[in-house]
């Protein structure tokens, strides 16, 4: 993408309404745009970011063997009805009405939907166990929404939901989820980590928020640096292993890990001292088992063997992927700007012509531009070299090639890595090894 003729409308100045870092960088690096309270257009730079998380998400749940599909926004207030949570949800929910008087509403969350459509659909216990997912935008309607993506009104999610002939199964389906949770988050740079969360009336330890560390979370979190040391992409866990899955589990809820609000100072007391941790986090996903509890209010049931009938048991699963980006930001970031982890940034370098119009350096940054494809970023516009710094610094992308007179006139760039501020001056061919 050439700088020069693309949409990417940078601020010197941060907006008076953004109070966190995730919120004033996204707007100074021209990554969204407010267009009502709590909700926001991605703009192109935010949008690719967004499409690489997602393209992460959908990468991991498939590979655990859940499947995609794609529910709409827009649901009848009837199914809601079914399960009872029409009434009970509260003023979060927006409520329509179309021509013909009909309720509909504006998704928050869609397990009566799923489990409308499984129920139309599935008919034996052979038909299970299933694991369906989509990845949509949701609507919340926030008394006070703050911090821009981070607790906006729409925001993009994906939610899987699981269907289990019996416990033993949904807790196997947990177990996976859970895993590939994990693996999601170490493949976009971050260190997640799962705590226990409240499991409501359904009761039992089967409900974990995974919390990634960040100077700015809104959450004190105590853990055993245990979790710092797990390799959750090797391949010695399988999802398609219940041994292997039990393994991990165990690995996962043995480990110390509390937020503030369940922290346990006796259990913290007798951690050894050195292993101890503490930061601030932010909620980025959460999993979740409910047992029957949407199944058996809306008359959801399978043939079992032997003609018994069975109550699916099922869970559901979210991450949220909007507000990954701006999670991401306030766990990696510096006074310059964002420091996007390679994963899931916008480009994976910008390439910096500091003099537009010289012969050796357009030569030069064009034949690397043309080389690296739809990796790169071209700035090209004529601008002053400290403009170009400033502006490749607040975008983040993790590598920067310089191109000035001097070191084009030795054929050679300067490359300069985001996250550490290290340069050295190299051959092309050596950059380009380096980048890719």
């Amino acid at each position: 993408m050439r700088l020069s003729s693309s949409f990417v409308p940078t601020l010197r100045e941060t907006p008076a309404e953004a109070q966190i870092a995730s919120h004033r960088l996204m707007l100074r690096a021209g990554l969204v745009r407010q267009t009502a309270s709590g909700i926001y257009a991605w703009l192109p730079m935010g949008f690719r970011v967004l499409q690489n998380i997602a393209a992460i998400v959908r990468a991991e749940q498939d590979a655990a063997g859940a499947q995609e599909l794609l529910m709409p926004t827009l649901q009848t207030a009837d199914l809601w009805r079914e399960s009872g949570r029409y009434d009970a949800y509260g003023p979060e929910m927006l409520r329509i009405k179309d021509r013909h008087e009909r309720d509909l509403l504006y998704g928050p969350t869609n397990e009566e939907m799923i489990t409308d459509i499984a129920r139309g659909a599935l008919r034996s216990y052979r038909e299970l166990p299933q694991i369906l997912y989509h990845i949509q935008w949701k609507f919340r309607d926030e008394v006070r929404p703050r911090f821009g993506v981070m607790r906006g009104r729409e925001f993009l999610r994906k939610d899987a939901y699981s269907f289990d002939r019996d416990y033993a199964g949904a807790v196997l389906s947990y177990r996976k989820m859970m895993l590939a949770y994990m693996r999601t988050f170490r493949r976009m740079g971050l260190q997640a980590i799962p705590m226990v969360a409240d499991t409501g009336p359904i009761g039992g330890d089967l409900s974990h928020e995974f919390i990634i560390l960040a100077p700015t979370g809104e959450s004190q979190v105590f853990y055993d640096a245990a979790f710092e040391e797990i390799d959750y992409s090797s391949s010695s866990f399988s999802t398609g292993s219940e041994a292997d899955l039990n393994r991990f589990f165990d690995l996962m809820t043995t480990h110390y890990a509390a937020t503030d609000e369940k922290h346990d100072a006796g259990a913290w007391a007798r951690l050894d001292p050195a292993r101890r941790r503490e930061g601030r986090g932010i909620e980025v996903g959460h999993i979740f088992y409910f047992g029957q509890k949407y199944s058996k209010a809306m008359g959801f049931s399978v043939a079992g063997p032997d003609g018994a009938v069975i109550v699916p048991e099922m869970g559901s699963y979210g991450i949220g992927v909007s507000r990954l980006v701006g999670a991401i930001i306030e766990a990696s970031h510096d006074d310059a700007g964002i420091v996007w982890p390679d994963s899931v940034a916008p480009f994976r370098v910008a390439i910096l012509n500091l003099r537009v119009g010289d012969a050796a350096t357009g030569t030069i940054t064009e034949a690397l531009y043309e080389k690296l494809g739809g990796q790169a970023l071209l700035d090209d516009r004529d601008e002053r070299a400290g403009a170009k710094f400033a502006d490749a610094d607040l975008m983040g992308v993790p590598w920067q090639m310089i191109v000035g007179p001097k070191v084009a006139a030795a054929g050679r760039v300067e490359l300069k890595r985001r996250a550490t501020g290290e340069r050295h001056e190299v051959s092309l061919e050596d950059a380009l090894s380096r980048v890719a």
